[in-house]
């Protein structure tokens, strides 16, 4: 049996658009690329039923259909791809070193692309109907309503920028808030309440997350009186924040307040020779497509480092 090659050009971390697309993109290159997919290959959208806004698909995709297809091309053009976790990087030398539990990779170029995750209510109910009516992105399940209720849980700008491009789809949109005003932009705020179609619940807590086959109410608390209120609706759309899954990067490149990657020169981090792609350093888009466009520029830039080398 052959020894397991640890040397390459450019390692990947993460498997989502924007991994798979750096993979395509640098093996297309004639870099030797390996990458490394992670606990959850294929990202977000292995969670995510229809996918109606990338591109090339008319009738639009099934989430993990999508990872499968961007798999199999960048198998295609010499990606080496493994499916374990990267448990620890090590930036210190020109060589950089990337970990599992069972085996240390060397790059001369590493590509992060491990992306974020949506904060949770924490329920059972919420992961019961994830995909099911219980969306953690209004642009992309939005229109899947039309005319129907809707529940946005959160008190941030996020929440209000869900809340209002909500309303272009449904008959009413309810925001949920468990403290007695928004943390949100005054701005912000007013976009939403000036919106005749937004009715908000201040003081109150989700509790239960309730379906029969697809997501169908909530059960608040008014956390002032202890009344419990049942609010039935088509979807429920939490926006609570996100958490970049950056912490095997703490220490070894610069991160900001919230811990997303700080990028400094086009997808560049602050160690020569280590780039950023898709959401762990994007928090404003958030989208497949911006992912990928972000994993195609990151190993551009990658090959270029690498050509600058020699």
């Amino acid at each position: 049996m052959s020894e397991q090659k640890t040397k390459y050009d450019i390692i990947v971390i993460g498997a989502g658009p924007a991994g798979y697309t750096a993979g395509i993109y640098s093996s297309r290159a004639r870099r030797d690329t390996l990458l490394i997919s992670g606990i959850l290959p294929g990202g977000q959208l292995m969670n995510t039923t229809d996918v109606e806004n990338y591109p090339g698909f008319d009738e639009g995709i099934m989430g993990p259909d999508l990872m499968i297809i961007m798999r199999k091309q960048a198998e295609k053009m010499g990606t080496k791809i493994i499916d374990d976790e990267v448990v620890s990087v090590d930036f210190k030398s020109k060589l950089l070193k990337v970990s599992t539990a069972s085996s240390t990779f060397e790059a001369n170029s590493v590509i992060v692309c491990t992306g974020a995750n949506p904060r949770k209510i924490g329920l059972d109910g919420e992961q019961a109907f994830a995909g099911k009516g219980v969306s953690y992105c209004a642009t992309c399940d939005g229109a899947f309503f039309k005319n129907q209720e809707l529940i946005v849980v959160g008190g941030g700008d996020s929440a209000m920028e869900e809340a209002t491009f909500l309303t272009k789809f449904a008959s009413t949109v309810h925001i949920v808030h468990r403290r007695d005003e928004f943390r949100a932009s005054k701005i912000m705020q007013e976009r939403a309440l000036s919106n005749e179609k937004i009715k908000v619940h201040f003081n109150c807590t989700v509790e239960d997350i309730q379906g029969d086959q697809k997501f169908q109410k909530v059960i608040l608390k008014n956390v002032k009186n202890d009344e419990m209120i049942t609010l039935e609706a088509g979807g429920l759309f939490v926006a609570i924040g996100h958490e970049p899954n950056s912490k095997i990067l703490e220490g070894r490149v610069e991160l900001d307040e919230n811990g997303y990657v700080v990028l400094k020169n086009n997808t560049e981090t602050s160690i020569p020779g280590v780039f950023c792609a898709g959401d762990v350093h994007d928090h404003r888009y958030r989208q497949a497509v911006t992912a990928a466009g972000f994993g195609c520029m990151a190993a551009i830039d990658a090959d270029k480092y690498l050509a600058e080398q020699k």
